[in-house]
């Protein structure tokens, strides 16, 4: 946790004004009930008005620089928790920003997702009570026992029995809360992946009618955590009666003893009011101990967890001295050499021993049967992971060697779930090139076959997106992202499954746009359509990771059984296409 704090050192002033302000408040309130005492004992029994109006003037003036000195400390406070938490979220940010597939795998986007709000927010809080609470509570504790023994050494006994028999009530509810909030928060994990997916999925929940099952298991997820939360908050509900229980003894001991002494005159009135108020600021300022305690050990696996992410090694590195992509020059524009990979929590590799060459300007149609392997070939291309063995080279260099930003501004990928974001049609667009002129955008969105359907907008390119694109058909959706990884006329363009959604004809019109208009562009297609793949300069079949075919679409008709069963498969409700070129 400590390690966290370099991300507050703009707010080190804060962080030094708040406490100081806080602590200058305890000392007031420490001394205001020995003032009272005075007031009653040598002002009010007395009838000493002046001395009244004199008491009584100083303890206002104590109160009111201790408010002020309170508003001071808060307002440090929330500077510097907000800008500290602004800090750290922006940190976690661009390392998840670094992370390449492997790693967002592995911690899953639910869990990154509670760890960038959640958590941090439980840190802010954590660094709001250091600076309000982590002085003042102790000090007043402590002084208020060092004041009534001032007072009253033989009624300070009661404190001294009291204190321990608190103690002991206080680190049985922390011993058995603080582990249940650690299991609160991995339940708040699992609540918010179930809600995630549920949201992400819910056409599928709904085609499936699984609606009911789906409800189920929120709610399942849900009543879990709310037994977590209620078994912590039963606990923790028993501080405030034990508290109670525990001061109202003691004030009714005092006032007891207090009496008997009162009236043999070794006791002033006052200074039994004293140590009322002192047993109480104890007891209290011991209750926001115990509760910093919490806030502090929850900060911790908040932190552990924060840590777990900034700490993580990313897999895909940069070369030191890299080498920058600025064009396709060799003739082989992308060579597999023996390529293999595993994912991280894979026992087995999911593609293994691939090797082929595609040329500067060709197409290259990736199919085979779910699972085989294909989506993770192209992920290799851009290096979202980085190959278990053997070379993957990109305009004759090994893919390693280049600078990541070059290497990814040379290629335009299209993913299989089709991603806009809000804002503007124009403003997607001008992801891939963020100064691309209108004409570029209107190419862009004809070679997509999306101009019409733009056009007829009633704000044509700058027509708002909603969150996801929802305001447009899954067709509409695809043909924008392909035209947004057109807008900078990439080097290299993959397709990962992008034309699914599109009728045959807008599929064919794409391909021909495509061949004709981007013909130093090499493109490579995943698709299990053979209609989408078949005008190809080469195609590649993968079955279980391996190359099981590769060659022209006449080809393996001829030679590819696993080809030859997805074409006679589609061919009853497919039409042959025209070769393109």
């Amino acid at each position: 946790m400590i390690s966290l704090l370099r991300y507050a050192k703009k707010y080190r002033l804060q962080m030094v004004i708040g406490p100081f302000f806080k602590f200058v408040e305890a000392v007031f309130e420490l001394f205001l009930p020995l003032l009272m005492a005075k007031l009653i004992d040598n002002g009010i029994n007395k009838g000493d008005t002046a001395y009244i109006y004199k008491m009584g003037g100083l303890m206002l003036a104590m109160s009111v620089i201790g408010l002020i000195s309170v508003f001071i400390c808060q307002y440090s406070a929330s500077i510097a928790s907000q800008g500290f938490g602004t800090e750290l979220r922006n940190a976690l940010m661009r390392k998840i920003n670094t992370f390449s597939h492997k790693e967002i795998d592995h911690f899953g986007t639910a869990t990154l997702i509670t760890r960038a709000t959640n958590d941090i927010n439980q840190m802010q809080l954590a660094l709001a009570m250091l600076i309000r609470l982590v002085i003042r509570a102790p000090f007043l504790s402590i002084g208020s026992l060092i004041m009534a023994i001032y007072v009253s050494p033989k009624l300070a006994l009661v404190f001294a029995v009291l204190l321990p028999l608190f103690c002991l009530i206080l680190y049985f509810i922390m011993t058995k809360t603080i582990p249940l909030y650690k299991i609160v928060q991995t339940k708040v994990d699992r609540l918010t992946q179930v809600v995630s997916e549920n949201l992400s999925g819910v056409r599928v929940i709904r085609a499936f009618a699984r609606s009911k099952k789906e409800k189920q298991r929120a709610e399942d997820v849900s009543d879990e955590l709310a037994k977590s939360y209620i078994r912590v908050a039963n606990l923790s509900a028993l501080m405030t009666p034990a508290t109670s229980l525990i001061m109202n003894a003691g004030i009714l001991i005092i006032l007891y003893v207090g009496g008997f002494q009162v009236n043999t005159g070794s006791l002033m009135q006052g200074e039994v009011l004293a140590l009322i108020n002192y047993i109480m600021q104890m007891l209290l300022a011991l209750i926001i101990v115990a509760n910093l305690v919490v806030i502090f050990t929850k900060s911790a696996a908040s932190a552990a967890r924060i840590n777990e992410v900034l700490d993580t090694d990313v897999s895909v590195v940069e070369n030191e001295s890299p080498t920058y992509l600025t064009a396709i020059e060799n003739q082989t524009a992308i060579q597999f050499k023996n390529v293999s990979f595993k994912y991280a929590a894979a026992s087995a590799n999911a593609l293994e021993n691939i090797e082929f060459n595609l040329s500067k300007g060709q197409i290259l149609g990736v199919t085979g049967p779910t699972g085989s392997g294909k989506s993770t070939l192209i992920n290799l291309i851009p290096r979202f992971y980085d190959v278990t063995a053997g070379t993957l080279l990109i305009n004759g260099t090994n893919v390693n060697e280049f600078d990541l930003q070059s290497l990814r501004r040379s290629i335009g990928y299209v993913p299989q779930n089709s991603s806009l974001f809000t804002g503007t049609i124009a403003e997607n667009l001008r992801w891939g090139k963020a100064d691309a002129t209108e004409a570029e955008l209107q190419m862009a969105l004809e070679i997509a076959q999306s101009a019409d359907f733009v056009a007829s907008l009633k704000d044509g390119l700058n027509s708002p997106v909603f969150e996801g694109g929802k305001n447009f058909s899954g067709g509409q959706r695809q043909r924008l992202t392909i035209a947004r990884a057109l807008v900078s006329q990439p080097d290299i363009l993959i397709l990962d499954d992008s034309l699914s959604a599109l009728d045959y004809q807008t599929d064919l019109n794409l391909r021909r746009a495509l061949a004709s208009r981007l013909t130093n562009t090499t493109v490579v297609i995943v698709s299990q359509r053979i209609s989408s793949i078949q005008t190809a300069d080469q195609i590649l079949v993968l079955n279980d990771g391996k190359l099981a075919n590769s060659g022209t679409h006449k080809q393996l008709l001829a030679e590819s059984d696993i080809y030859r069963q997805i074409y006679d498969s589609q061919s009853e409700t497919e039409t042959d296409v025209k070769e393109v070129h």
